[in-house]
């Protein structure tokens, strides 16, 4: 049967909870179809959310997150409540955004890897965060992450 692979991932196709914290989500890795071939996967959350860690008040992100997967791929929902369970979590910017990185690195081990955290004014001064894992892999088309610089976002 063709879901026989994934029956093990207990968040699929069940009402589960959101996390509360970044710590206590799961991200799971499902095995990747095309591992002859290099190709680029992108997620993109244009409406991600913490709390700053001093005033409590609530950041804004758009981000976008590029990878060359490996042996595995992401699966989507975790991923989806992995970044939700930022919500009410306290952290600077450059923390949420390198904190994701280096979990989805950990959990799958994609050949490459790259976020760009576009973050939202505070005290009038937008912060965009970027990290990668290296040098991307030869013949991988990598698109533009189609964010505007800072204009109102939109």
């Amino acid at each position: 049967m063709p879901g026989d692979m994934y029956q093990e991932y207990t968040r699929l196709g069940e009402k589960v909870d959101l996390p509360d914290d970044p710590d206590k989500a799961i991200l799971d890795p499902v095995p990747n179809p095309h591992t002859d071939v290099d190709y680029l996967a992108r997620f993109v959350a244009p409406e991600f959310t913490s709390l700053c860690p001093v005033t409590g008040q609530p950041d804004f992100a758009h981000i976008v997150i590029d990878y060359v997967p490996g042996e595995h791929l992401v699966e989507s929902k975790s991923l989806k409540l992995f970044l939700g369970s930022f919500r009410n979590h306290g952290a600077f910017h450059e923390d949420c955004t390198v904190a994701i990185a280096k979990r989805i690195v950990a959990a799958i081990s994609p050949k490459w890897l790259r976020i760009s955290g576009y973050w939202y004014p505070r005290g009038g001064i937008p912060i965009d965060v970027f990290y990668q894992t290296g040098e991307v892999p030869k013949g991988v088309y990598v698109p533009e992450t189609g964010v505007q610089p800072y204009r109102g976002r939109g």
